[in-house]
């Protein structure tokens, strides 16, 4: 069959076309559900849908009220046609238009080159401060494109971070003179604190640009001259700012801004001589890495925040750096790797002292917070092999359950979504059905993007058991809140 293709602009936006509840109507040829999303999210009417796709308007309308199923590989092929659907979205071979460049997108705000800013406190704050007015003033439609932006991988990642290594280089003597308090400062750090744990309750970024005016605050403090003492603590607190900037931002979506972040609170832990924070810093880049699917690179990060903090951090960053290098090891199927990062990690945090004797930052990291993420891993191995790892994930993750609650916010959904997709992995329809109504119930309390990307992928194992009315109206649970 010869393959048209558009004579038209891409009809949906990229932004449409990554929505995992769309995504999953087009993988199960869900039809009815897809022209819904297309029709709410995309602006077409039903009208403009049954044209591009060359369908009557009847047609579309008798799909859209489940009165008939699209069954036929020609008219699926069409409708890929017809709205610039990439063919592997709907289970077909890639389109011949595919292979056509598309019109280049309207330019957004220029990247900042952060690794041109060299490793110096004065340097940093110029790149916070840059960073932050840029953000503070950008519109709904300019975020929107910069969604699209990839986040930087390999080389060009890593080696700009090697000046982590190094001690920082002098300061410039500043002109203004400052006089910032020591009650100031502490009103400053506990800011930070209270924004870091908003963003572990809530997720979603809710209050970015918040966070974004009290860092380019801060930075605005350290173009002034401040005591020694008053400056390193600053510049602590920036740290913990554009950290909690970098997790906010990539709960967005926002994968490439949330790196520029996590560099900018790496560049301040750096200044402010927090190797602790650095080495957390790391880790989350790392994981980010992980979730990106380049086990590599985390590995590598993981190196980096050992090598820049050896003897500098307790047993409880410790601990979380080990299962960080766990979950490299898991996602590369290192099963033995994986066993010896875990254990040296569940060693470390029995030995841990009390939570006030480490930074505040890592009290999040506790037995629940352990189960929580070796269930985790344990059941991306079930994915692989679920005979052999599904009920041991379930194990796991229930320990994590059984001490943490719905107060946990994003870590207790993803604990829920992760628990029912063992379930399914087990092949117990019966308790994946009971999971999966609380995996929604958690998921609708939080505006996390890595929630609802979970959520999606716990989508597909609802696809082909139409037959199963629980299992349908699960389906149905999980597409209803993805929708909204």
């Amino acid at each position: 069959m010869t393959q048209s293709g558009p004579t038209h602009g891409p009809l949906l936006s990229a932004e449409l076309l990554a929505r995992e509840d769309l995504r999953a109507a087009l993988a199960e040829h869900d039809f009815a559900s897809a022209f819904s999303l297309i029709k709410k999210y995309g602006g077409l009417s039903q009208n403009r849908i049954a044209a591009a796709c060359r369908l009557t308007p009847g047609k579309v309308s008798t799909v859209m009220s489940r009165d008939q199923e699209i069954t036929s590989y020609e008219v699926i092929a069409r409708i890929a046609d017809g709205l610039s659907i990439p063919g592997h979205l709907v289970g077909l071979s890639p389109r011949s238009w595919e292979e056509q460049p598309a019109t280049p997108p309207p330019p957004g705000p220029a990247a900042l080159p952060v690794d041109d800013f060299p490793w110096q406190p004065t340097a940093t704050t110029k790149l916070a401060t840059q960073l932050t007015r840029t953000d503070l003033a950008m519109d709904r439609r300019t975020a929107t494109r910069l969604i699209a932006a990839a986040a930087i991988t390999g080389t060009a990642l890593l080696d700009p971070l090697e000046g982590w290594l190094v001690p920082p280089a002098d300061a410039e003597e500043r002109r203004r003179p400052g006089r910032l308090s020591e009650h100031d400062v502490t009103q400053l750090e506990q800011a930070a604190i209270a924004f870091r744990r908003w963003d572990h309750q809530f997720g979603g970024g809710l209050r970015l640009k918040a966070v974004l005016g009290q860092l380019n605050e801060t930075a605005t403090a350290l173009e002034e001259r401040q005591r020694p003492d008053i400056e390193r603590r600053l510049y602590c607190v920036m740290a913990q700012l554009a950290g909690t900037a970098a997790t906010m931002a990539w709960d967005s979506g926002h994968q490439r801004r949330a790196q520029d972040y996590y560099r900018l609170a790496l560049r301040a832990a750096h200044a402010g001589n927090d190797q602790p924070f650095g080495a957390n810093v790391l880790a989350g880049m790392a994981r980010q890495m992980l979730y990106a699917d380049r086990p590599a690179d985390a590995l590598e990060l993981i190196r980096l925040a050992q090598d820049g903090s050896r003897e500098m951090i307790g047993t409880r960053v410790c601990a979380m750096l080990r299962t960080r290098e766990a979950w490299a090891y898991a996602a590369t199927g290192r099963i033995t790797a994986f066993r010896r990062a875990t254990s040296q990690a569940e060693e470390e945090l029995a030995s841990a002292g009390r939570l006030d004797e480490e930074p505040h930052w890592i009290a999040y990291f506790d037995q629940a917070e352990l189960a929580g993420v070796t269930g985790g891993r344990m059941l991306d191995l079930a994915r692989a092999d679920p005979r052999a790892h599904a009920d041991a994930a379930a194990e796991h993750i229930r320990a994590a359950l059984s001490v943490r609650g719905a107060e946990a916010g994003r870590s207790h959904a993803l604990d829920r979504i992760g628990l029912a997709e063992t379930r399914f992995l087990a092949g117990d329809l019966t308790g994946a059905v009971e999971e999966t109504r609380y995996a929604v119930e958690a998921a609708s309390r939080t505006r996390s993007s890595r929630v609802r990307s979970q959520l999606g992928a716990l989508y597909q194992y609802t696809v082909g058991r139409s037959t199963n009315a629980a299992v349908r109206d699960a389906r149905d649970s999980i597409r209803e809140l993805l929708a909204n």
